[in-house]
């Protein structure tokens, strides 16, 4: 009977560790993916200072990210599946260029209103490769190293 109590108390313990502590990037990629501030708002009024766009010159459609990103494809919400961040659907009876569709390798340009952290967009998931990096409230209006090749994407403090 000890044992079976033991053994309950450890995976209820467990249990309110893995929900309690659930890691932070967890919720920033609920936060990525469900945000009113993603896709709701424009990117001139929205709190997510990283906006990427599907076409050069930050045109077509667009999506605010507030946190960084490790997989373009695989953001991770708590759910138990791996979901790809998607460019905003905007356009309803003529959709924008790129609406709709997954912004891995997909992404031509992006801008950073953050007034602190630089803004960094990775060839590879994981925050590896190649990289186009942008300084507060800086713009590139078409990457020139992870043009159509962008997986990842990573806020730092240089």
């Amino acid at each position: 009977m000890r044992k079976a109590v033991g053994t309950l108390a450890g995976a209820a313990v467990a249990l309110f560790l893995s929900v309690a502590l659930a890691p932070a990037a967890m919720a920033d990629d609920v936060d990525n993916l469900q945000s009113m501030q993603a896709c709701g708002v424009l990117p001139s009024s929205s709190t997510f200072k990283f906006h990427i766009y599907y076409n050069s010159g930050e045109n077509g459609s667009w999506r605010n990210v507030g946190y960084s990103v490790y997989d373009f494809d695989a953001l991770r919400p708590g759910d138990g599946h791996a979901h790809p961040l998607n460019f905003c659907r905007l356009g309803a009876s003529a959709p924008w260029p790129g609406s709709g569709q997954h912004i891995k390798n997909n992404a031509a340009s992006a801008e950073n209103d953050h007034y602190k952290y630089w803004a960094r967009v990775y060839f590879h998931s994981g925050y590896k490769g190649a990289q186009d990096v942008m300084a507060p409230y800086q713009h590139i209006d078409r990457f020139p190293h992870v043009y159509n090749n962008n997986a990842s994407f990573q806020w730092t403090s240089s």
